[in-house]
């Protein structure tokens, strides 16, 4: 008789125990166990529970390569979260089984051996157990084309259409529901307070609705948001810190002369001579151009497609020095200049932020995060097998992104959602918005490396997002390099992987269809094109959504610094200005509430985050591995004690992408 050690690990959220009957059977390659119900005295698979049981087989069964599970019901349905089984053999090696799946209703699941095999390189029954898998998953994940012209998404309508496998936990759904029902109340109450929806009498009303959940950031945006260096200050490193460039000459559309922009460039130099020296920066909100506007209850909402340009002087300040407010210069676009009236340079200053507000909801942070995650998600669970490597690497880094994904296009960007409610882009706008900023999409504004070379930003003084997020990168692809170096020791085997390049393929012909120019590869030809992709993907799906999501109550939450609409037309002259008309033309109490109640509920740090790195489900069961993710963990330390050292000398703290507060996936 051989007996063997069997250790099974439950989830540890809510509801993940069960008390339903749990069977195992041992499969070797020389043989199986009998069924055995795996029972002791007392409570078996509880929530948390780490549960050891000895099970016996009249034969050695040889080297494990799976462990069958079954559940049966027992008086109730009660379902069972499984994260780990490890086996202990009598002749004293050890193998190990990840799952992290839900055993739902009466079920069998087989789990493999969980050592990395690529298909082909290892015994048949592995690659028979693959295709296996893979068949089931393709039939359960399947592409679905939300709206034309954007990447595709996942093949549900609502949550409630999801596997339970990629479902947020109880905790998770709970705290989503519950923080949105707070901010929706907070919301009523301040509207209660401001008597609904009337317009503003001046800027101090909008304090009466800046109560209750604040941050210190968001004060700080309160007290100077009027002041020209804090208006350049936020393309560095506020909500929306890439759309930036350096100018390397002034587009023709931009009605500007030497004469008229040399007074704020200080004494003894010249337009020409700033551009030369790299200190002349530029935002073009030309996607913008002719975007229909939404109307809200029955009052009609404006957009315009600004241009701005930006110096930045001898003390490191990057202020604001002309703003046409749109694409074509004439008598009815005039260029807004720092000498201007002080309410005439305020609101050409309030309509740069409102459209820098939709670029950056629907193509810094919607398109480039969540949508991009979402056709890696996809696609990984319908190519990669749970053996796969890459399958392994990913895994952690797409937790809950689909379900939020796809509450967000019931709930948010949908018909009488969020955005139709109080944005000025809400229903067609969005999608117009949306589609124009895909069809641009390259690989490079993907890769954050690229995209610093390609807007000319190296070397930028105080350019805290690039700072970071460099250093964030590079750790990264570290990691991803030791990855890709232990398992493929050649780029033939990377271009011989026949599940890795049906998975790049798809990514390409299916879930980025009808991106002209978006350029990633559509075959793998390298180990560093690997590392590459998959190094874009893990900083996607982490850093980058990070520094994107955790600011916008920060710089949204004071609605005159980023205001989600305009109710007026942009000024076509100067010297007419009131602040009778700014407060017209910003949004009224109903959307201003509705823009500081979903901004914190979506912006503020989960109660159940994960940090970058810190994975509790692990894929991988090499002990290789597990020595570069400590490396990993080691760097990441390294970079949070040298980000909080910096921080320390700031007056505003940029705290985005310290690791710590770097999200493993995209979750919210």
């Amino acid at each position: 008789m051989f007996w063997y050690r069997v250790t099974i690990s439950t989830g540890t959220s809510e509801y993940s125990g069960t008390n339903n009957y749990i069977y195992l059977v041992l499969i070797g390659e020389h043989g199986r166990s009998e069924r055995t119900l795996l029972d002791r005295p007392g409570l078996d698979f509880c929530r948390g529970a780490v549960d050891d049981y000895e099970v016996e087989s009249e034969q050695d069964l040889g080297p494990l390569q799976f462990v069958q599970l079954e559940k049966q019901r027992y008086w109730v349905e009660d379902n069972w979260f499984c994260r780990h089984v490890t086996v202990a053999c009598p002749g004293g090696l050890t193998f190990e089984f990840p799952c992290h799946r839900w055993f739902i209703g009466d079920v069998i699941m087989c789990l493999p051996e969980g050592s990395v095999k690529k298909f082909g390189s290892s015994a048949s029954v592995f690659d028979e157990y693959r295709e296996k898998e893979l068949r089931e998953r393709r039939e359960i994940y399947r592409w679905m084309a939300w709206q034309p012209h954007i990447p595709k998404c996942i093949a549900a309508d609502s949550e409630k259409d999801l596997p339970q496998d990629v479902r947020f936990d109880n905790e998770k759904r709970s705290d989503f529901e519950n923080s949105l029902h707070y901010a929706l109340i907070e919301l009523s109450l301040k509207k209660l307070m401001t008597k609904l929806s009337t317009s503003w009498k001046d800027l101090e009303d909008f304090r009466s609705i800046f109560w209750g959940v604040k941050s210190p950031v968001a004060e700080y945006v309160m007290n100077h948001w009027k002041e020209d260096w804090f208006f350049g200050y936020q393309f560095l490193n506020g909500p929306n810190p890439t759309i930036i460039r350096r100018c390397t000459r002034i587009p023709d559309k931009l009605a500007v002369t030497e004469d008229m922009i040399s007074p704020f460039l200080g004494t003894g130099t010249s337009l020409h001579e700033e551009i030369q020296k790299g200190r002349i920066f530029i935002v073009d909100y030309s996607v913008l151009e002719a975007i229909p506007t939404n109307v809200i209850q029955e009052k009609k909402q404006y957009l315009c497609a600004p241009i701005c340009l930006l110096h930045q002087n001898v003390e490191g300040n990057l202020l604001p020095i002309a703003i046409q407010l749109s694409q074509s210069p004439g008598e009815d676009s005039p260029v807004f200049l720092p000498s201007d009236s002080e309410l005439d340079w305020l609101l050409a200053k309030t309509w740069v932020r409102t459209a820098d507000f939709q670029i950056y909801q629907i193509s810094s942070h919607l398109l480039h995060t969540h949508l991009i995650a979402e056709v890696l998600c996809v696609a990984t669970l319908r190519n990669l097998s749970s053996l796969h490597p890459v399958f392994k690497l990913l895994m952690p880094h797409m937790r809950f992104t689909l379900e939020i994904n796809t509450r967000a296009r019931g709930q948010l960007i949908s018909t009488n959602g969020i955005f139709d409610r109080a944005v000025s882009t809400g229903g067609e706008g969005l999608l117009r918005v949306a589609q124009r900023e895909y069809a641009r999409l390259t690989y490079e504004s993907l890769c954050l490396p690229d995209d610093v070379r390609s807007r000319g930003m190296e070397g930028v003084k105080d350019y805290f997002f690039m700072q970071d997020g460099l250093r964030l990168w590079g750790i990264i692809k570290r990691f991803v390099d030791g990855i890709v170096g232990l398992f493929y020791h050649s780029d033939q085997e990377v271009t011989s992987d026949r599940e890795l390049q049906t998975w790049i393929k798809e990514i390409y012909e299916e879930g980025f269809f009808g991106a002209p120019n978006l350029g990633i590869p559509s075959r793998f030809q390298s180990k560093d094109e690997l590392t590459k992709f998959l190094t874009m993907g893990i900083f996607t799906c982490s850093a980058q959504h990070a520094a994107l999501n955790q600011g916008q109550f920060d710089w949204c939450a004071w609605v005159p610094n980023t205001p989600c609409s305009m109710r007026q037309p942009p000024p076509s002259c100067k010297g007419e200005v009131t602040m009778e008309y700014i407060m017209e033309s910003l949004p009224d109490v109903r959307q201003s509430c509705i823009q500081m109640a979903i901004t914190w509920h979506l912006g503020r740090r989960q109660p159940d985050m994960i940090p970058l790195g810190h994975d509790e489900d692990q894929y991988f069961t090499e002990k290789e591995v597990k020595d570069l993710i400590e490396s990993f963990h080691s760097e990441l330390e390294l970079a949070e004690q040298e980000i909080e050292e910096r921080n320390q000398s700031l007056e505003l703290r940029y705290e985005y992408l310290k690791p710590s507060n770097v999200e493993n996936s995209i979750t919210i």
